[in-house]
């Protein structure tokens, strides 16, 4: 992202997970941020908290396609 964050910052995305069209409306707060040119050459960006609005459904789906991914090769920024 381009857009500076600060830590508990809110913020709203429209999420399209991977093999869907369908777009994902998701509240939540800033928790951390990995600045541009972090150690490591690890990708700038945030990570956003949640928010419970939709009682974890979005959560849901987003863990039922990484725990495919949990198997395989490919690098993720998940925690």
């Amino acid at each position: 992202t381009k857009k500076n964050y600060k830590i508990g910052d809110e913020v709203f995305m429209l999420l399209t997970l991977t093999d869907s069209k369908e777009k994902l409306p998701v509240a939540g707060r800033v928790v951390w941020i990995t600045p541009s040119g972090a150690q490591g050459n690890r990708n700038a960006g945030i990570g956003v908290q949640f928010s419970e609005l939709d009682n974890g459904a979005t959560r849901n789906k987003i863990e039922t396609q990484l725990a495919g991914a949990l198997k395989s090769d490919r690098q993720t920024h998940t925690m």
